[in-house]
């Protein structure tokens, strides 16, 4: 397997995934994950629909910054992780919190996303599976 460049997430992608709270709570997520040029890398952004048992759903929404090298960052600029190519783990630390992650391509074009993460008032692992969106 090849290591991952960037224009490989180019495009549209439907993903699933899974929030497991520490205490046994769990949130599935479904919906669509656009990679799209904006000129200077890729903008991601993504829409779903959340469902936690007991609620109605819930939209969410997020968008990132992926650059030439891998590197992804906050909407509004600040330095989220970089990717690792081969796949791999990945960190970033948002005092107080510890966000752990590992990206998975051995399945590619499926991939997965997993984090872990840890503080004072968050304690979850999620994971995100990816498929690239049939036309």
């Amino acid at each position: 397997m090849r290591p991952r460049q960037l224009q490989d997430f180019e495009g549209a992608w439907v993903f699933t995934r899974e929030v497991v709270e520490a205490g046994g709570r769990t949130a599935q997520v479904t919906g669509r994950a656009v990679w799209a040029s904006d000129g200077i890398g890729l903008r991601y952004s993504e829409t779903g629909e959340m469902r936690l048992p007991g609620h109605a759903p819930m939209r969410v929404e997020r968008s990132y910054h992926w650059d030439g090298d891998l590197g992804v960052v906050f909407a509004d600029g600040r330095f989220f992780h970089h990717v690792p190519p081969e796949g791999g783990a990945t960190a970033h630390w948002c005092d107080p919190d510890q966000y752990d992650g590992a990206y998975e391509f051995t399945d590619w074009p499926v991939f997965s996303v997993t984090w872990r993460v840890r503080g004072p008032r968050k304690d979850y692992r999620m994971v995100t599976i990816y498929r690239p969106e049939e036309t």
